[in-house]
């Protein structure tokens, strides 16, 4: 029998990229906004371009009422810091965390979204329950590739803009930028990966190093020291800042935008996306939190060795409590019937927004957390996704 042999890959960006700054600043705007006040409605986007950072959406704080949330929040503050951590304080950055200038346009929630969103009547909502803020459907996913139950191209790629970010940080490499991006290419065979084809890593740099100097650091220090070397071959392509310079980058060499890497931030391209991006946007909005809860039920599903691989996909509409569909598919992996899992997972899963919330603890300013390297496989407490709590429930539900 002949083997099936294809390549996938996936990309990650760096905290510097500019949708990761703007990202990045989101999300500690939520948190901001959480510490303040749990139920705090927030859906904050962000613009940057050369020295400028707009933040921008709508925010309730429930505790000020209908005051302006600027009375609390230190949003210029907080885009400061933010773009102060990622590492944007060098003195020849034009996008400085010092300098930027900061605009902030904030309304308040609208109520007619708000009122679906409500756990109250309203005229012409069918229901007193929570519903959802919005229309959309929402993917997760999980398979046996990795350790993290992840895809490994996606994976890969995540761990070289890690330790980037953790060298530059140290301060050892000083010719290091914030701003990169790194992708691999996986070969599969008969759906399992045997060997990486190609590394790519494009990486901010000082003016004053050599491109030499720059391709010899990120394979002997990054690429070998953290991909699998079982998968690296004599065959293995590397490409190192293959344009041959990039001095310019962030938010001068790019425009920055809140919400754009929706990719980057879940599976890498193997499982698929509904559309819905989720920086910045607090729980009751279904994009981010069902979707967390769509990789928490799949990654139970691997975890529990029902199957190889599985993604589950559910639907739901502006003001309604349940979702219109739930649908998993295991890819002929599965151990037992697609039909006989999606039986048991809604035995144990509620998919109503307000118990998602409740079930996965969300309501807590941990979004920082998730921002850059994927919102999903870390290994972290805080993100309850990520749990496989599950297993032995959804085991004795199969019985």
């Amino acid at each position: 029998m002949s083997k099936i042999r294809y390549i996938f890959s996936s990309e990650s960006v760096a905290e510097g990229h500019p949708d990761k700054v703007c990202d990045t600043i989101s999300d500690a705007v939520l948190d901001a906004c959480l510490t303040q006040d749990k139920f705090s409605r927030v859906a904050c986007e962000c613009y940057a371009k050369s020295n400028i950072v707009i933040v921008g959406g709508e925010i309730t704080i429930p505790k000020i009422g209908y005051r302006n949330p600027s009375e609390v929040i230190d949003f210029v503050g907080i885009a400061r810091q933010a773009i102060r951590e990622i590492g944007y304080v060098n003195d020849d950055d034009v996008f400085h965390a010092d300098k930027v200038f900061v605009n902030v346009i904030i309304t308040g929630q609208s109520p007619d979204i708000a009122q679906g969103v409500d756990t109250r009547k309203a005229k012409g909502k069918k229901t007193a329950k929570q519903g959802a803020g919005d229309q959309g459907l929402m993917f997760g996913y999980a398979c046996d590739e990795t350790p993290e139950l992840m895809p490994a191209p996606i994976m890969f790629a995540h761990r070289l803009g890690r330790a980037l970010t953790k060298i530059r940080k140290t301060g050892n490499v000083p010719w290091l930028r914030p701003d990169a991006k790194s992708q691999v290419s996986v070969l599969y065979e008969n759906g399992k990966p045997v060997a990486i084809t190609n590394v790519v890593i494009s990486t901010q740099h000082a003016a004053d190093v050599e491109h030499a100097e720059i391709e010899k650091f990120c394979i002997e220090n990054v690429i070998k020291k953290v991909l699998p070397k079982r998968l690296l071959t004599p065959q293995t392509e590397f490409l190192i800042n293959p344009t041959g310079r990039f001095v310019v980058g962030g938010p001068q060499g790019d425009t920055g935008l809140t919400g754009r890497k929706i990719i980057v931030d879940s599976y890498g391209g193997m499982g698929r996306h509904g559309g819905g991006a989720f920086s910045g946007k607090d729980p009751t909005k279904v994009d981010r939190s069902a979707a967390y809860m769509g990789r928490w039920v799949a990654k139970n599903i691997v975890a529990a060795k029902l199957a190889a691989k599985c993604e589950i996909q559910f639907a739901y509409a502006i003001g309604h409590p349940d979702p219109v569909s739930v649908h998993i598919d295991t890819f002929g992996t599965g151990a037992v019937s697609a039909e006989r899992i999606t039986r048991a997972v809604n035995r144990i899963f509620s998919f109503q927004p307000a118990d998602i919330i409740d079930q996965l603890n969300l309501r807590r300013p941990i979004y920082g957390k998730t921002t850059n390297y994927g919102h999903f496989g870390k290994n972290d407490k805080d993100l309850t996704w990520e749990n496989t709590d599950k297993v032995a429930a959804l085991l004795k539900a199969l019985k």
